[in-house]
């Protein structure tokens, strides 16, 4: 069994943001019958992973992962996700090839402190 992980950023906007502007003839020049501009966008990115048979934890997290970040999201999520996913089947464990998820500090993580977790490369 395989267990995906992924993280994606997920943007919350505001206002009227479509092309098309309703207006009555009166309110040619009104600004608020007008599209809005939402300079920055509220965000957040979100970790999660998933098996053939249920979805694990989910993290939030704030501003850019690093990977030292990236450790502390797994230490915090895998083993449980793994545990109520597998119990103790054995499964491989596939990520992306962002840098946070290859750097050496990633495999070493991975490799020895989490007693050899299965990655598939």
């Amino acid at each position: 069994m395989v267990l995906w992980t992924d993280e994606s950023i997920f943007e919350a906007s505001y206002g009227n943001i479509g092309r098309k502007v309703i207006r009555k003839k009166d309110e040619a020049n009104d600004p608020f019958c007008y599209k809005r501009v939402v300079l920055k966008a509220s965000s957040v990115m979100v970790w999660g992973c998933l098996a053939s048979n249920g979805v694990g934890n989910l993290h939030f997290c704030t501003g850019a992962i690093k990977a030292p970040d990236y450790i502390f999201v797994l230490e915090v999520n895998l083993r449980p996700s793994v545990q109520r996913l597998f119990g103790r089947k054995r499964y491989i464990f596939q990520q992306d090839n962002s840098r946070p998820h290859t750097a050496k500090i990633t495999k070493l993580y991975l490799g020895y402190v989490r007693k050899r977790v299965p990655v598939l490369e």
